[in-house]
């Protein structure tokens, strides 16, 4: 009988099961761009390896490389430091280990294989990420952050900037990270041999494609911070080093966020009090992802519209039923644009 190389078990499936083993889970990602021959080959080799150890999370592999987030068993971390031990192109790999932990960071395991690891909207090979910005630690990165000829650029998406960010930081509106590139470019195109760049995003691995594409463009001082927001948490925690990033990390699983400091800076979208917290509508044919405080999640029934509240408030056999000539769409974040929105710039 062949092994299935795919998830079996639901998410509430899995909670039970990650409650009844009682073990404390860590959330680690980890990126590599290096060409890789074969990847459906080496898609199902690591798929295999890692649910062998109960390893759950969400990892793309592509020609270009792996990018990888994942949860991991306490018990398991020198299992899965072996396990990329064993594969010579991921030894010595840094890692960024999570701020804070819920144990229900993912609860399910899903291995893909995708034309790129990150989605650049560039033609293929069309940088040299080897000649790439310059890697800072926190501690450079608060110096150039204090240069009056230094402009420091937030390279995420809207959604994730708004609740944290450097505060001086450039953000550009963007849904996706291939917009951002562009207007980037065009933006500081005039100062692109005057000035230092600094960019940043939440682990480095769009860094370096940012970096690798201004570098191309003509942009001559261009450095980015070493893997990233959640690298320079743990060094300003663990060397006392000034922080300089003030409100939320988000992360893209089920915690949405880590805690980076006390400050909140975003507002709830639907009331406008001072919120941070993310969420998508109860309603699965929206599944929009906004800001919601505690209130506005009670009153509003976790939804985001009155329209939304009339859907939940239907029986699940006939929401399946409405569902099933919906398309819901993978662009959720793209809805975070919602005129229903009242607070949301």
């Amino acid at each position: 009988m062949s092994m299935r190389l795919y998830n079996q078990y639901s998410s509430t499936e899995r909670e039970r099961m990650i409650e009844e083993a009682g073990e404390k889970r860590l959330t680690v990602s980890f990126y590599k761009y290096h060409k890789i021959a074969n990847p459906q080959l080496f898609r199902d080799h690591l798929y295999i390896a890692l649910n062998r150890r109960n390893i759950l999370g969400r990892v793309y592999i592509a020609t270009e490389g792996i990018n990888a987030q994942i949860s991991v068993p306490s018990r398991g971390t020198e299992g899965l430091e072996q396990l990329l031990e064993d594969i010579i192109f991921l030894r010595k790999i840094r890692m960024n280990w999570a701020i804070e932990d819920n144990n229900k960071s993912f609860l399910k395991l899903t291995v893909k294989v995708r034309n790129k690891i990150v989605a650049d909207g560039l033609e293929e090979d069309s940088i040299d990420l080897k000649n790439k910005g310059k890697y800072v630690s926190a501690s450079e990165f608060n110096t150039l952050l204090d240069s009056t000829n230094s402009i420091c650029i937030d390279v995420r998406n809207h959604y994730e900037s708004e609740i944290g960010h450097f505060l001086g930081a450039v953000r550009p509106d963007v849904d996706t990270f291939r917009e951002s590139l562009p207007i980037i470019e065009k933006q500081f195109a005039p100062d692109k041999q005057k000035k230092q760049f600094l960019l940043y995003c939440t682990g480095g691995i769009r860094c370096e494609k940012a970096s690798a594409y201004l570098k191309k463009k003509g942009f001559e001082k261009v450095y980015q911070l070493e893997g990233g927001i959640i690298n320079y948490i743990h060094q300003v925690k663990n060397n006392n080093i000034e922080n300089k990033f003030s409100g939320k990390n988000f992360v893209f699983d089920n915690r949405l966020n880590e805690s980076t400091s006390s400050d909140i800076i975003a507002r709830c979208h639907q009331c406008g009090k001072p919120c941070d917290q993310h969420t998508n509508c109860a309603n699965m044919m929206c599944h929009l992802l906004f800001i919601q405080c505690d209130d506005c999640k009670t009153s509003m029934k976790n939804c985001c519209s009155q329209d939304c509240i009339q859907v939940v408030q239907l029986p699940e056999s006939d929401q399946k039923e409405m569902r099933k000539n919906t398309k819901a769409g993978h662009k959720i974040f793209r809805k975070g644009r919602s005129r229903t929105l009242k607070f949301k710039k």
